[in-house]
């Protein structure tokens, strides 16, 4: 970057395009990426450009600790083999694909194309969970596009390590040296994330102050990464491992206090970092296509060949495996699952870092050249991927018609809320029967359990939510909490309560707002 300013410019245009995504109810990775890339092609805009430290130690960790996080365990345990297969095989076949498209149609030699395959061969999770968070698909396919974007990492960083080698220096690698690279990479990636885990659980554990609890969860993404590559191994797949461990025990040793801090925390900055790192693949594109010889200007046709590549291999490795598993379940072979993962499977951040680290010189000292085309047609196809398929994505799931629909979602949450107060009923009962809860108190927490229960199986029956009396409440509650605030204001104004008292009253009108919000 050329200077602070440039950073805090950058910063409120990607927050403010991220907003506005938003209420437009548009992919904000796709929109973040075109208009980065028409503000780079205004004339008088300095040229940005992004140092591998800057994309691989400070934005990516958190972004894949968060969506590690996401992942659910139950549903990963029924998706592990397709998982495996796709980030395993997958892998293999599109780097292949990729570096011998590469080889024959562009200058690259075939050293090179094999490594632009290996950047281009895994998905990227950061990219797949900004995208997906917005699609209501079913359980198993969004773990299934997500977790293959996650763990798919190993296979292709390793791809990547021994093409660098193969194309910086004049020794060739054996398969017991590739071997040797992915059980050090993976395995090893595994162990100091599991390890991380255990660490920072037992620490958060014995940790009741919210602040304190806030720093460790920032930290820890942090701590599993530079670890890792401490040690040569994959940081990508410590912070993995880290995430998935510590998102499915997270609720066993926090307060509900610190969970809601941290949801707090942690969404604004995966929201700050997500908006700059996807405006700043679109922002650097212009500065590197400066940086091509004339030799390289066919490059607009040589991305599009390799993203069409990626989407063609992708499709022709997920039909098969779609239709075994469908087959083995019982159920009839459909388009409908493949055509949404084939085209979930868009390339970001991940392999924009990978592509910036590739050295600029041989171990003998000579430039590598073509190290400027490698790094352009990375970001092009990043770019074609999360324009293309971003903007689009959306409605090839509706046309799929695998799709939750809202009243499916809405009817589960009811279900479970009227579930959850039937179990609270149960527990008081238990209680006043032993006399160990006084019987006004037992009438009160059965009252309030009791309209709980029935707001939910209000909800269960509704046929126009706009209509039901649980909407009719929530808004008349908002407008009398947005009285009550005024009124705070009035007796705070007039000296007849403290800053102290105001600000805890505040807090608990706030409190209130948000469970009405997160009801609707």
């Amino acid at each position: 970057m050329r200077s602070v300013g440039t950073v805090l410019v950058l910063v409120v245009l990607a927050t403010a395009v991220a907003t506005g995504a938003r209420r437009w109810r548009i992919p904000a990775p796709s929109l973040l990426v075109v208009v980065g890339l028409g503000v780079a092609l205004i004339p008088g805009t300095p040229e940005i450009h992004v140092s591998p430290e800057v994309i691989g130690l400070v934005v990516l960790p958190p972004l894949l600790y968060a969506s590690a996080e996401e992942l659910s365990w139950r549903e990963l345990r029924l998706v592990w083999k397709p998982v495996g297969v796709l980030a395993v095989g997958l892998v293999l076949a599109s780097a292949a694909a990729v570096g011998a498209v590469a080889s024959l149609l562009t200058p690259l030699t075939w050293q090179m194309a094999l490594v632009l395959g290996a950047v281009l061969a895994s998905t990227d999770p950061v990219a797949v969970t900004a995208l997906g968070r917005r699609l209501a698909l079913p359980p198993k396919v969004q773990v299934l596009v997500q977790a293959e974007s996650l763990f798919n990492d190993a296979t292709s960083l390793v791809l990547f390590r021994v093409a660098v080698i193969v194309a910086a220096a004049s020794s060739g690698v054996s398969w017991q040296q590739a071997g040797t690279e992915f059980a050090l990479l993976a395995g090893g990636g595994t162990l100091i994330g599991g390890a991380v885990a255990w660490t920072v659980s037992l620490l958060r554990r014995r940790t009741e102050d919210p602040v304190l609890e806030t720093v460790i969860a920032l930290v820890t993404p942090y701590a599993a990464y530079v670890l890792a590559e401490a040690v040569h191994a994959s940081g990508v797949t410590s912070v993995v491992v880290a995430g998935v461990v510590l998102g499915g025990l997270s609720d066993t040793f926090t307060t509900a206090r610190i969970r809601l801090q941290l949801h707090a925390v942690n969404g604004t900055l995966v929201f700050l970092l997500e908006s700059v790192v996807f405006s700043l693949i679109g922002l650097t594109l212009p500065a590197q296509v400066a940086a091509l010889t004339d030799a390289d200007r066919l490059w607009p046709l040589y991305a599009l060949a390799v993203a069409a590549t990626l989407v063609a291999i992708r499709l022709l490795w997920v039909l098969p495996l779609s239709a075994l598993l469908q087959r083995s379940s019982g159920a009839r072979p459909s388009w409908r699952v493949p055509a949404v993962l084939t085209w979930a499977g868009t390339r970001g951040v991940v392999p924009l870092a990978a592509a910036l680290s590739i050295p600029v010189a041989a171990d003998d000292g000579t430039l590598l050249g073509q190290r400027p085309l490698v790094l352009v047609l990375t970001t092009s196809v990043v770019v074609v991927t999360l324009v293309a398929q971003g903007f689009t994505l959306a409605g090839v799931v509706r046309r799929s018609g695998i799709a939750l629909e809202p009243d499916h979602t809405a009817r589960e949450e009811a279900s479970a809320r009227c579930s959850l107060a039937e179990a609270g009923i149960r527990r008081l009962d238990e209680m006043a029967e032993l006399e160990a809860v006084p019987d006004t108190v037992a009438d009160r927490l059965r009252r309030s359990l009791q309209a709980r229960m029935e707001h939910a199986r209000d909800r269960l029956e509704e046929t126009d939510p706009a209509e039901s009396d649980d909407h009719v409440y929530r808004l008349l509650r908002r407008d009398l909490i947005r009285v009550e605030a005024a009124e705070l204001e009035r007796l705070y104004d007039a000296h007849r309560i403290s800053d102290t008292t105001r600000r805890l009253l505040q807090r608990s009108l706030d409190l209130e707002e948000a469970r009405l919000d997160l009801a609707t």
